[in-house]
């Protein structure tokens, strides 16, 4: 089932674009594929990327909800499902949305992992046309199929700057609370693990990485506008109430 549902559609996409609008070129082809993709899952991870950037937002009312009732575990746990709900947020949306995506990153991976042999090409579905000797490269500079350090290191950088729009934007604070030196430290581990897991893989790969981290930094920047702008709506709605009743 993950071979006929997934990895073969998404091969065949992949093969489709080549051979239509990515002008011969399997590094455009990634890139289609993958934008493809990330507009199709639009929706999931927007959910998450919001998710994760409220959580950072309302952690400041969480950590004083802890300590005021860290010797009542019950009404801490009451008060925290509260702020949750009012900020309409599930602290356990994110670790869903990677398990749903977890299949088809694993698929796309076999996608790029592939050497695109003969044997590869037996997967084609009878309407997609066998490209016959697949040009391997990324605007005939960068041979997928070996490592490149530039796009590892193009991705860590996308990686990181993700990161810090995930938090609104803002590396550094002027308190030292455990949640913002956690949420400082998981910036960096973004990008160690990409330079990690992309050193050893395919350039494939790391191109479709990098196109997604794009994609990625795009949609958060959205999604914090999006946050900012319902703020300041809020605040301007207050600001009025409270005028009003002043006159």
């Amino acid at each position: 089932m993950f071979h006929t549902y997934l990895y073969q559609p998404l091969f065949n996409g992949l093969i489709y674009l080549y051979n239509t609008v990515a002008f011969g070129d399997l590094g455009v082809a990634i890139i289609l594929l993958t934008l493809v993709i990330r507009i199709l899952l639009f929706p999931l991870f927007y959910k998450g990327f919001k998710n994760q950037t409220l959580m950072q937002k309302i952690q400041p009312e969480i950590a004083l909800l802890q300590e005021t009732h860290k010797h009542d575990k019950e009404k801490m746990a009451t008060a925290m499902m509260e702020v949750y709900k009012r900020y309409n947020v599930n602290p356990f949306s994110s670790i869903i949305l990677i398990l749903l995506q977890l299949p088809i990153l694993i698929a796309l991976y076999q996608v790029f992992l592939n050497e695109f042999g003969d044997e590869a090409l037996k997967d084609l579905y009878a309407f997609v046309a066998s490209p016959g000797h697949l040009n391997a490269t990324f605007l005939n500079l960068i041979d997928l199929k070996g490592k490149s350090i530039l796009l590892v290191i193009l991705a860590a950088i996308c990686q990181y700057e993700q990161g810090v729009l995930s938090l609104g934007g803002k590396t550094a604070t002027s308190k030292n609370e455990p949640h913002q030196q956690m949420a400082k430290t998981m910036i960096w581990i973004g990008p160690v693990l990409t330079v990690l897991v992309l050193g050893s893989l395919p350039a494939a790969v790391g191109l479709y990485w990098l196109t997604s981290s794009i994609f990625s930094i795009g949609q958060q920047w959205y999604i914090n506008k999006e946050i900012n702008n319902h703020g300041q709506t809020e605040g301007n709605s207050k600001t009025d109430v409270g005028a009003h009743g002043i006159s």
